[in-house]
């Protein structure tokens, strides 16, 4: 950064910390001043979102904008701990400067990585010896529970796979899907809403390491198919309209042959 690029993010980042102190002061802003670490805790993740739309749209407008709203979170999660007199903005910047460059011997330090897989494999031994030296018990599957559901699966199964806690290949999941199908069934014959429950969780968490296997990223897999059933369904209905049609009115067969011509379209 330039001298003049590195003095006007230090003043935007001092007006952004006075605006955020004085929204929290006696005469602030009534719905900001009673907010806490908790209160916020469903923004933050509403934010997170938000910035990983505008990446995927590919739109840097919002991209900016979002980014500058998760941004926000921080410094109100910070203005908050320094109210509390536990921590300030300056605490939470500095500290991740100094992990950065802990955890970056290669580019800091004398260490050398040739390639991405040598850096994760340094990265993952130092956030070991972090641990050891704040007398944390590390639990290799301690993965945060508030993380989306297919992705912490990813986690854990791959945490698991690094000590060798793993199927041998893919057929050997395939297998266990099998299984897990079938005592879906099984429960699903009982009745037992429970057991249905416990069932389709088995086999969602099989289907999430089928996917481990061929390297496919089970949470984006999943937004990506998603997506695509929302687009097509909006085409088929549009079509529909275009003939002078009510969805409503169809039956499931006649809205599968409007669906199909939809693919063949895509194919096309």
């Amino acid at each position: 950064m330039t001298k003049e690029e590195t003095e006007k993010s230090r003043e935007a980042m001092a007006r952004l910390l006075m605006i955020m102190e004085k929204l929290r002061g006696e005469n602030g802003c009534p719905w900001d001043k009673e907010q806490d670490h908790i209160s916020l805790r469903k923004y933050m993740i509403e934010e997170c979102y938000e910035v990983i739309d505008a990446i995927d749209r590919n739109d840097d407008d919002d991209l900016q904008e979002e980014l500058g709203d998760l941004l926000l979170q921080v410094v109100f999660h910070a203005q908050l701990g320094r109210e509390r007199g536990v921590f300030d903005f300056a605490d939470v910047a500095d500290g991740i400067s100094e992990k950065m460059i802990r955890r970056h011997p290669h580019v800091f330090g004398s260490e050398h990585c040739d390639t991405a897989d040598e850096v994760l494999v340094n990265w993952a031994a130092i956030k070991e010896e972090e641990k050891e030296d704040k007398g944390k018990v590390s639990r290799r599957l301690d993965i945060p529970r508030t993380f989306p559901a297919l992705y912490r699966a990813q986690k854990v199964q791959k945490k698991a796979a690094e000590v060798g806690f793993d199927w041998d290949q893919s057929e050997d999941v395939e297998a266990k899907i099998s299984e897990e199908i079938k005592e879906v069934r099984e429960a699903a014959a009982g009745g037992d809403e429970a057991a249905i429950r416990d069932e389709i969780g088995d086999l969602l968490f099989a289907v999430v390491n089928w996917s481990r296997f061929y390297h496919v990223d089970a949470e984006e897999a999943l937004r990506e198919s998603t997506e695509k059933f929302r687009r097509r369904f909006y085409e088929m209905e549009d079509l529909i309209l275009a003939e002078g049609k009510d969805l409503k009115e169809l039956s499931l067969k006649e809205m599968d042959a409007y669906w199909d011509r939809i693919k063949a379209e895509e194919k096309n």
